[in-house]
């Protein structure tokens, strides 16, 4: 078990749940938007929020954000570790730094130092596209080994400051290296780990590449904090964070569908049968499982472990709950039908 630190009031490792990540695309120092984008962030789950930092106008933007939002918020900084400390000094929860941008150590330590009178965490965030010119040297490239010898470099440099309250990342876009350098990591050192690929792409690759990369991760049990990155709309990435948590089975939130792929049996509109439950379940909390079946002979009995479900048959279909029929009914009243069920359960 990874030891535990704190990003505001949140536990990070240590046996903490799994915490969402998400990070803002607005400009910093737009205290307004980046607000609002904050708020549809926290209503959608996320729970850590970290907000680029790149001028002493987003740094000094940092505590009029915190103090209108209701999660921890961590600084991005790179480059300019004066940054840093002006964030911390407005009040950030966290610092992330890439120790192949920050500069000296010098620089290391007086961030060390800011952090600690704060007691505030640092992520140290590797990342493939960044590494030390050296590494990239040593190893040909941005290697899982180059990524794991980065991390423990800059680990060592901190506790040579006095300082150990640390979160590591080692992100590339590469999910086998991804994958190859948590499970390194983990095996070495119990940090608190951040798990994430950078770059991912756009939703339909990136949380392919997310799913895989991170939910086999989290299936080994490594893993304290994750971000899903994606070219989109920051709240996709908090969906599709839960959506990992909950396949993976690390949360019970909410409704999860289960839905056949359909064979040469089916007489229903089963793919827009199942798109519309699936849209209609987004406001149902209640934890159940739900099942949207294309045929009336085995559907029941393949999702005898849903709550409830519908199986097709040609122009009506089966209502059921836990593998039990309960009514058969026209096809049109299916889905009406269905969370007239999950109303009562």
């Amino acid at each position: 078990m990874s030891r535990q630190i704190h990003v505001g009031n949140v536990p990070v490792g240590g046996g903490a749940p799994v915490t969402i990540q998400s990070m803002t695309n607005t400009r910093t120092d737009d205290v307004a938007a980046t607000v609002e984008q904050i708020l549809r962030l926290e209503a959608a789950g996320c729970e850590i929020i970290r907000c680029a930092v790149p001028d002493l106008a987003a740094a000094k933007a940092v505590g009029a954000i915190r103090e209108r939002i209701h999660i921890p918020l961590v600084v991005d900084i790179h480059f300019d570790y004066k940054l840093a400390l002006e964030a911390a000094a407005a009040g950030a929860d966290a610092v992330r730094i890439n120790p192949g941008n920050i500069g000296g150590e010098d620089r290391v330590k007086a961030v060390a130092a800011a952090c600690r009178a704060r007691n505030i965490p640092i992520r140290i965030g590797v990342n493939g596209g960044s590494l030390e010119k050296e590494l990239l040297a040593k190893y040909g490239g941005p290697t899982p080994e180059a990524l794991v010898e980065s991390a423990f470099g800059h680990i060592r440099l901190l506790n040579r400051y006095d300082f150990d309250d640390i979160c590591v990342s080692l992100k590339t876009s590469s999910v086998p290296n991804t994958i190859a350098a948590y499970r390194q990591m983990a095996a070495q050192s119990d940090y608190p780990l951040h798990v994430g690929l950078t770059e991912a792409g756009t939703p339909r690759m990136g949380v392919l590449k997310s799913a895989v990369g991170i939910g086999g991760l989290l299936a080994l049990g490594i893993g304290d904090t994750i971000r899903v990155s994606l070219s989109a709309d920051p709240v996709e990435e908090v969906y599709a964070a839960r959506d990992i948590l909950k396949v993976v089975g690390l949360r019970r939130e909410g409704a999860e569908l289960v839905s056949c792929p359909t064979c040469g049996r089916t007489k229903i509109d089963l793919i827009g049968l199942a798109e519309e439950v699936e849209e209609r379940l987004k406001t149902v909390d209640k934890p159940i499982t739900v099942a949207v079946m294309g045929c009336v002979v085995n559907g029941p009995g393949e999702a005898r472990s849903a709550d409830v479900g519908i199986a097709g048959g040609d122009g009506e279909g089966l209502l059921f709950r836990r593998g039990e029929i309960v009514k058969k009914v026209p096809q049109s009243q299916l889905v009406d039908e269905l969370f007239r069920l999950i109303d009562q359960i």
